[in-house]
């Protein structure tokens, strides 16, 4: 990285017409020492959750031997060129409550939930408390399937909103997840100042884009910064505008005859689509430094999702109750299989995103997993989960760790502790997980 002594602010944005865009690490946001000190901007710390619903195929997950000589199962085969920063952690233990509501609000608070609707905080919370002070959000909290806040999902009077969410901001308050990219768009970069329907339409037949709004102020500091500068610059505005042009296309589609039922506008029609440009926009939220926390839900617990892209005609959450028959186990695994397909898609994403000396891979730490081992059992036991650690270019996975039976909140604890964010405790953790060549991003 060459500084020179001009500096940009890191938080320098471009304006036009109502529109802000917030800009990417670039070499002329870091101090200027002199005219040829070559130097490196500090990484951001940031933090990832990806929770995959209705648990997981264990046979077609679980890696037969342990270390580093372990073999990729089918299911985490799709992560075969991100293998040395992939740790598979193993046996790790979520705690009790509702089947499925017990799932997803246990995977990051350490609390089940309970009949009455509250939890804890979650883990993100507190990474977004601290990290949040440098950033315009907080955290962003996303997902895929549309929310279900009416009665009970659960036996036992759980209510369903435990089932929609992973993220609380306090015992009392679950946070949404938010499945529209259009209204995710206009979070991180504006709009009119409505979110309302009527008026993402209005805009939408304007037929301007958020780049056609600051052409020339971006034209005007691609003249100031160094030629790597107008590379970033370059190849961050096209992000932009790609991600902007397929939720239009998703806006225009709303009243052809497609294969979705009473989708909201800026929702694709396949699952696919709307995954990978969810991806892609937590990609575009990181790079500009908008938030440093972010939650995905690939679906929410109980989730009747069919997939008939992989010839899956049976809804997801009944698929799960498998009976133990090895067909349905197997397409089972197909879905799975088919999620980490998609993760390594975002994975893809972030290695070939750069931020400051490397990639934003190399400055983020991910946690991917699910609140369920066994579906068929509603198992909170030997949780399906692996991370994926940046460790600002130091690859430290490439490893099988099975433990004896900890809370998976003792991870959740370690996470914090790497990132730079150490708490006593969360919940049901009973002290930090031992992975010894896990450093901080």
């Amino acid at each position: 990285m060459i500084i020179t002594k001009m500096s940009l602010p890191r938080r320098t944005i471009l304006r036009g017409m109502g529109a802000t865009l917030a800009l990417p690490l670039l070499d002329a946001m870091v101090p200027a020492l002199s005219a040829t000190v070559k130097t490196a901007a500090k990484p951001a710390r940031r933090l990832g959750v990806i929770y995959v619903p209705n648990g997981m195929a264990m046979e077609y997950w679980t890696p037969a031997s342990e270390g580093t000589a372990f073999e990729l199962t089918p299911i985490l085969q799709p992560l075969a060129s991100f293998r040395d920063r992939v740790l598979v952690l193993s046996n790790l233990q979520g705690p009790t409550g509702g089947a499925h509501s017990g799932a997803s609000t246990g995977f990051l608070t350490g609390v089940g939930g309970k009949g009455d609707g509250t939890a804890s905080i979650s883990m993100d919370q507190l990474a977004a408390r601290e990290l949040g002070q440098y950033t315009q959000l907080g955290s962003l909290e996303l997902g895929l399937d549309s929310r279900d806040n009416a009665g009970t999902c659960d036996g036992g009077g759980y209510p369903c909103t435990l089932s929609n969410t992973i993220s609380w901001r306090s015992p009392t308050t679950p946070l949404q997840m938010e499945n529209n990219p259009r209204a995710v768009f206009e979070r991180l970069f504006g709009d009119s100042g409505s979110t309302g329907s009527t008026a993402r339409l209005a805009r939408l037949q304007k037929d301007r884009s958020l780049l056609d709004m600051v052409t020339d102020k971006a034209a005007r500091l691609g003249r100031r910064v160094g030629p790597d500068d107008r590379a970033k610059i370059t190849e961050y505005l096209d992000a932009v505008r790609d991600v902007e042009r397929r939720i239009q296309k998703a806006d225009e589609q709303r009243g052809l005859d497609l294969p979705v039922v009473e989708q909201p506008a800026g929702i694709p029609a396949t699952f696919e689509e709307h995954a990978k440009l969810m991806f892609d926009l937590q990609v575009l939220a990181y790079q500009t430094d908008l938030t440093r926390v972010i939650t995905f839900m690939m679906g929410r617990e109980l989730t009747g999702r069919t997939y008939p892209e992989l010839g899956v005609a049976e809804a997801h959450h009944p698929l799960s109750h498998h009976q133990y028959d090895p067909a349905k186990i197997r397409t089972m695994a197909k879905i799975n299989t088919y999620h980490t397909t998609l993760f390594a898609y975002y994975l893809e994403k972030l290695r070939s995103t750069r931020d400051g000396d490397g990639s934003l891979l190399e400055h983020v730490m991910i946690l991917y997993g699910a609140g369920i081992s066994d579906s068929n059992a509603h198992d909170h036991s030997n949780l399906p989960v692996l991370l994926v650690n940046g460790s600002a270019g130091q690859p430290n996975g490439g490893r099988h760790l099975k433990y004896a039976g900890e809370p998976l909140a003792n991870l959740l604890v370690t996470m914090l502790d790497r990132l730079g964010l150490p708490v006593e405790r969360i919940a049901n953790s009973t002290g930090r997980l031992k992975i010894e060549t896990l450093s901080g991003v």
